[in-house]
Order: structure tokens, then sequence, then C-alpha cells
């Protein structure tokens, strides 16, 4: 088995922001650009109708509630949605610039059927995930899942009542190995993720069930041009891989194609976002979805991004971004991109914090 090289550690000087120095931020920013207008004492704030706005906003106010909200989305206005079980709950939503929804199953009720999913429904080609639209978690399985598999799915759904709803996905759920970018090593082709910095040093970020493959990347199919080594490598659990240049006459861009990648974000439900891969290209999509947990054949993979966008194989690594915001890296799904999918990634946010790397 090979062993990788682990990370320094060390932070980058344009590291992530802290989780309450992002909502600070994210507060900050949205009071400097109008955003919350009015006054606590005579009326609400206005929501925003602009997306990059809304999602500062919703970040902000559901860190500020914590367990008392089920979760928060973007409506079809780009609206920040809260979503409350109380009206003292819904009046701070409403104080904070974004729209109150009252709903049936308060964050206890949804963490607990997730937690009844994790121990009894642990079947290949099944993923779950919280979806604050209908307020409820939301059980996908593929086409694999018959019989005896689809007998025991049902049979740890059912006692959770409305909580959870069940829906048949295309295909076969798997990790799309066979993106921005190709990138070839071990046999296989992948996608280059993000390009990005650590100590001065050039790096770029991809899946981890790429990266357990390979233990250098190539630029070619023939595997003549290197591109660098993996250095650190995780998955299942989680899903990203870091590799580190070693040719010197490759030049490194800030890029995904010709968009220009200026920072790291944490996507929202409802937000429209685009993923580039080197097997089907650029394709948008919506966020459906966060905190997902899929359950591939090579095993359990937690804390994803379910998103409408396709993906096929060789995609895989490849970067979700939202105009010069990095949100994520492609693990893996069901479907095509000529009938249509769902596809999960790995936020790219605590990637970062994990390498002390930063996009530039």
């Amino acid at each position: 088995m090979r062993t990788h090289r682990r990370p320094d550690g060390r932070r980058s000087r344009r590291s992530v922001l802290t989780a309450s120095a992002g909502l600070a931020a994210a507060l900050t920013t949205a009071l400097a650009a109008g955003v919350l207008t009015g006054t606590p004492a005579s009326a609400d704030p206005v929501p925003p109708t602009d997306p990059a706005q809304s999602v500062q906003v919703l970040a902000a106010v559901e860190q500020l509630l914590g367990d008392r909200t089920p979760g928060g989305y973007l409506d079809g206005a780009h609206r920040p949605v809260v979503t409350v079980t109380d009206d003292a709950t819904a009046r701070t939503v409403s104080a904070h610039g974004a729209v109150p929804r009252k709903v049936k199953h308060s964050r206890a009720t949804l963490r607990s059927a997730t937690s009844t999913l994790d121990a009894r429904a642990a079947v290949p080609g099944t993923s779950w995930a919280l979806d604050p639209q209908t307020n409820q978690i939301v059980v996908d399985y593929d086409t694999t899942v018959t019989g005896a598999r689809l007998d025991r799915l049902r049979s740890a759904a059912a006692p959770l009542g409305d909580a959870v709803r069940m829906e048949a996905m295309p295909g076969t759920l798997s990790t799309r190995i066979s993106g921005g970018d190709a990138i070839f090593g071990g046999g296989f082709r992948c996608s280059l993720g993000f390009n990005v910095k650590r100590g001065g040093q050039n790096f770029f970020l991809t899946a981890g069930h790429c990266g357990d493959v390979a233990a250098t990347w190539f630029s070619d199919r023939n595997q003549r041009s290197v591109l660098g080594n993996t250095v650190d490598s995780r998955f299942p659990g989680t899903d990203f891989a870091l590799v580190q240049y070693t040719n010197t006459a490759v030049t490194v861009s800030g890029t995904v194609g010709n968009q220009d990648i200026t920072s790291a974000g944490n996507p929202a439900v409802g937000q429209t976002v685009t993923r580039r891969g080197s097997t089907t290209g650029i394709h948008s999509g919506t966020v459906t979805a966060l905190g997902a947990t899929v359950n591939y054949a090579e095993g359990r993979v937690t804390g994803l991004i379910r998103t409408t966008v396709c993906a096929e194989g060789g995609d895989s690594g490849g970067p979700l971004y939202s105009g010069t915001t990095a949100l994520g890296l492609t693990s893996g799904g069901s479907g095509n991109c000529s009938r249509g999918g769902i596809t999960f990634f790995q936020p790219v946010v605590p990637v970062l914090s994990t390498y002390g790397a930063s996009v530039f």
C-alpha cells in the first residue's frame, strides 16, 4: 500500500476565514453594501435579491441561529429564506435581513432521522441529505438498490414518517474516476480541481479517490509530460487530495478555463453553480442540499454538496464554482449529461483549511 507524505500544516497568509470571523464579515459586508436597510427599532431590513449578497446573509443568519433553524436556501427571487419552528426565531430572522418560513420538523428531528439512516441504511448506491426547501431528509437510491437492499432501505425510512422522502436516481451512483483540465496517472484520468498555493509553492487539488490511485500525475494520456506528485490523499470519509507541482516549466494559473478564481466560499441551497470537467466540459445547475452522506461501493463519504449539475467519468476532482468563488471538487454521482442526474461535490473550504492553502 502506498504511503503519502503528510502536509506540513503551515498556514497560508490567505487561508480561509474561521467560522466566527465569517459571521462578522458576512454581516459587515451586507451592511456596507446596503443590503440590510432600515433600523431594528422601526423596520426589519429588506431581504436582498442579489445572489451573492443573499448567500452572505443566509450564511450569517444560519450561523447566528445554529440549531434553531432546520436550514436555509435561496428562493426563486434569490432571497435568503431561513426555516424556523417558532415565532420568536422568525422575528430574529426578519431582523437580520432574511425571510423566515415556518416548518414542521426541527433541526433535532431531522438530525435524529439522519442518525437512524446512518445506522440502519448503509446500502451502497444510496445517499441522504437535508433538503431545507421541503423540510425533509431526501434519500436517493440508484438502479442497483433492488430486492433485499431496497427492502432494508424502506424499512429504515418508514418509521421516520414524512421527515424523510425517498427518490430513485437515474443510473448507478459511483465515483467519477476514469474537472478542469485532464490529468492522468495510475492508468486513470481525472480532472484538476483548483490550483492553490501553500508556503509560496504551487499545488493543485483533485478528488481523493483519484489521489489514491496515482503517485505521479501527467498532463497527457501517454504520461510523458509530468505535472507533479500526490502528497496527500483522503478517501473515503472525505474525498480530496493535494498534488505538488514538480515541473517548473508548467505555467500555473489561478483560473478555471477562462474564469478567474479569487476566493473560496460555501454554497447555499438554491444557488446556481457551475462545474468544469475534462470529459463533459462546462455545465451549470442548482445546489439542492448540503452535508450529504453518500454510500459509494468503495465506502461512505459525508458532508458533500448535492446538486443537479451533470457529470460523467473523468470529471472526478474537477472544480465547482460560482463566478470567482471556488466551492467544491467533483466527487461522484449518477446519471449523465445526456439525460441528467445528481452529482456530489467535496466542499473546498475545509480542504484549504486542512492543507493551509489558498486559491489565487
